[in-house]
């Protein structure tokens, strides 16, 4: 498209304006060449300026100690007037009439449209941090877009009457390229992403280059880049060095994978051999519980059988003693030493009873002991409740703390409690398990009276 049109309206009061339908800078002349007189730069005072919406004017004075700029943003369509350029009415001054000149270059820039610029990065090398030795070529092709905003910067950096848009693309291009193919080069060290990977992470890479581009096109071009797309990344896979790091990586991933294999079947031989010895020493303490089970059973038996034993003696010594006691009384010499003593009969019968219930608690007693011993419950557990005092939750409280907190009358029955279990808080005094903290205590006793 052309940048530059050669004469738009001419005559004693011209209308500047631009009618161009495809730019990005044009400059506005009444005639002849960029440059080639004083001429073309002098400007009708009182011409009309018409700027569309989406363009800006801009004023360029020329004047010994620099240039100065008058910025017009469309909608616009006025005469030139003192009043509308400020930086004009201070030149201008009162010695011109309504019709001199004054010299201007008249610059017309496209603020709404887009510049679209394609690039092509031919193969370079890239190198992945893990393999050295071994450079991949890879190319890349995409397009990027951008427009101007920041207008100020953009003229600033830009020389506007030697502006071509070819040329300012191709500067474009060329940083485009530079700095895609840097931060390519770069990705595998500086993201961990392996070379051979690169082409599946189109999309990633993509937004890395994106993030490094916007900054440096804005600082060192002054425009805004609206878009860019990578469209490809392609790996020059006939390369040696493609086939050789293909080759290493490939061996590296077996080598891997066959160390995770044997490490695995070692942590699974490992926790079977675990298993089997919890298993044995499980099935050896359940043989010794049998056993001292089986143990225990066979002496509480010999003790129920001896117990009867001692019994038996006992009946059979008292027997024999009510026997003697009997003969005594048939056969005797006279008097009372051949009748029967009962109360020795009576002690030999006492004797022997408390001896054999003495054997029969004892042994009762030790089984008792031991049974008791062995199936003692568990104490209960602790109930534990949280209060809610004036919207404060506090808590959980023990039982002695919930009843000294009653006593000191931190808690009442209206008192709102909660505890594990339940599906809502609760008034303390509709609680049936704290029922027994709110039973009447009588006051403490008055003092004694004064002497």
């Amino acid at each position: 498209m052309g940048l530059f049109g050669k004469k738009s309206e001419g005559g004693l009061m011209d209308v500047i304006r631009c009618d161009e339908q495809e730019y990005l800078v044009w400059k506005w002349r009444p005639s002849g060449e960029a440059n080639s007189t004083k001429r073309e730069n002098a400007i009708r005072y009182g011409s009309s300026l018409r700027v569309k919406d989406g363009e800006l004017a801009v004023f360029v004075y020329q004047q010994k100690d620099g240039s100065m700029q008058d910025y017009i943003i469309g909608p616009y369509d006025q005469t030139i007037k003192t009043a509308n350029f400020p930086i004009l009415s201070s030149i201008v001054g009162l010695a011109f009439g309504g019709a001199s000149p004054f010299q201007a270059e008249i610059y017309f820039i496209n603020l709404s449209g887009n510049v679209q610029v394609k690039f092509g990065i031919p193969y370079f090398d890239v190198f992945d941090p893990r393999f050295l030795d071994f450079a991949v070529p890879m190319a890349a092709r995409g397009t990027i877009t951008f427009n101007l905003t920041d207008y100020k910067a953009f003229i600033k950096l830009n020389r506007l009457i030697n502006f071509e848009l070819e040329d300012f693309n191709k500067q474009i291009k060329d940083a485009v390229t530079k700095y895609v193919k840097g931060v390519i080069t770069n990705i595998p060290a500086d993201k961990g992403m392996p070379v051979l990977q690169m082409e599946r992470k189109l999309l990633e890479i993509n937004e890395i280059i994106a993030s490094y581009l916007k900054p440096r096109l804005e600082n060192d071009f002054g425009v805004n880049m609206k878009g860019f797309d990578l469209a490809t990344i392609e790996v020059d896979k006939e390369s040696d060095g493609y086939a050789e790091l293909r080759k290493v990586t490939a061996e590296q991933t077996t080598k891997t994978t066959v160390a995770q294999a044997d490490v695995n079947i070692k942590n699974l031989e490992d926790m079977q051999g675990i298993n089997a010895l919890n298993m044995e020493e499980t099935l050896r303490v359940q043989r010794e519980e049998a056993q001292r089970a089986q143990k225990l059973q066979t002496e509480m038996q010999n003790m129920s059988a001896h117990q009867l034993n001692q019994q038996t003696e006992v009946s059979k010594t008292a027997a024999e003693s009510m026997g003697k006691m009997g003969s005594g009384g048939s056969g005797g010499s006279g008097g009372g030493g051949g009748m029967m003593d009962p109360g020795s009969m009576m002690a030999s019968m006492a004797m022997g009873g408390a001896v054999g219930s003495g054997l029969a608690g004892g042994v009762g007693n030790m089984m008792q002991g031991m049974n008791e011993q062995k199936q003692t419950p568990p104490p209960p557990p602790q109930v534990q409740y949280n209060i809610s005092v004036n919207g404060q939750q506090s808590g959980p409280f023990g039982w002695q703390q919930l009843q000294q907190m009653v006593q000191s009358g931190q808690i009442t029955k209206d008192t709102y409690v909660w505890k594990q279990g339940m599906a809502n808080w609760e008034l303390a005094g509709n609680v049936q398990e704290l029922s027994s903290l709110f039973v009447a205590v009588p006051p403490p006793p008055p003092p004694p009276p004064a002497p």
